[in-house]
């Protein structure tokens, strides 16, 4: 399972989701459902400036946890758990 540590980040960083979203012109909706890791994907876009803003490495915003899966995601397959750029 691969989990974004975007509210240790921004606790580390004594930053708030509302001012993250301002620096980085993402909304707030979105920005919470990666804190809360509800996200289903991410783009390599909002990687890239998530960690321009946050000052920090794609590896110090994202975690892996080997053998754990979402629950939601268990069964899925692939083609649907990746959705290319639409």
């Amino acid at each position: 399972m691969i989990r974004l540590r975007l509210g240790h980040l921004l606790l580390d960083r004594d930053m708030k989701l509302k001012e993250l979203a301002e620096r980085t012109g993402i909304a707030v909706n979105n920005l919470s459902i990666l804190k809360t890791n509800k996200a289903r994907a991410i783009r390599f876009s909002t990687l890239d400036l998530l960690c321009k803003v946050l000052q920090c490495t794609p590896g110090e915003l994202i975690e892996f946890f080997p053998g754990e899966e979402k629950p939601d995601m268990a069964d899925e397959p692939l083609e649907e758990a990746v959705k290319p750029d639409e």
